[in-house]
């Protein structure tokens, strides 16, 4: 299986929905982040500190080309930076009552590395800046909120408070490792349990809009 992640700017994420819908695909899930690009690469991934729609859909290997190829075309019609999909290969899944054994391919050889950071309210922005310094050309954060109850209060030991940030990090693979070392040693993360970081190979990456 696949999951094609769709980054674009606010309002537009019905209509991303809408094509990938027409392609096959059963539906998608919709998020809300802004993003964090410097103003000399906005053209290239339309990331600025901007709302921005994220749009999630899992769909199986033989959909992936016609979906794929269905929103990079729908993109062309939009202006320059409009913004860019990528897709995660997803080893297995399930739905509420319903088992998918589809298992994903083997792992293309991608030229971009997905950087996920959690963090507690209030510093991604830091998380961001160092980033920068490292190599990142520009990421989206998304408000999220911690689940644990007042007696489960740690997740893979994070504590657990109700704010969170998740910071994605579209990244060239080489500089992946630089821009994950820079995070780490941020005095704002020093506490234990203060975020966490996971990387995702991707396996193909195109920007949205005129080319």
């Amino acid at each position: 299986m696949k999951l094609l992640i769709c980054i674009v700017p606010r309002n537009r994420g019905d209509d991303i929905t809408q094509v990938i819908k027409n392609a096959g695909a059963g539906g998608a899930t919709v998020m809300y982040g802004r993003g964090t690009a410097r103003n000399q690469i906005i053209e290239l991934l339309g990331l600025a500190d901007t709302s921005k729609e994220l749009v999630y859909t899992l769909v199986q290997n033989d959909q992936r080309d016609a979906i794929y190829n269905a929103v990079v075309e729908a993109g062309t019609q939009e202006k320059k930076g409009f913004g860019i999909i990528f897709e995660l290969d997803v080893m297995s899944a399930f739905k509420a009552n319903e088992e998918m054994t589809d298992k994903g391919a083997d792992m293309k050889d991608g030229t971009h590395t997905l950087i996920n950071i959690i963090v507690n309210s209030g510093y991604a922005d830091d998380v961001m800046a160092a980033a920068r310094k490292a190599g990142a050309s520009g990421g989206t954060i998304i408000n999220a909120r911690g689940t644990g109850k007042e007696d489960d209060v740690k997740f893979f030991g994070i504590t657990i408070v109700p704010e969170k940030e998740m910071l994605l990090i579209l990244a060239e693979k080489e500089k992946a490792p630089a821009i994950v070392d820079a995070v780490k040693a941020l005095p704002c993360l020093a506490e234990k349990g203060s975020g966490i970081t996971y990387c995702i190979d991707v396996e193909s990456f195109t920007t949205l809009g005129a080319q």
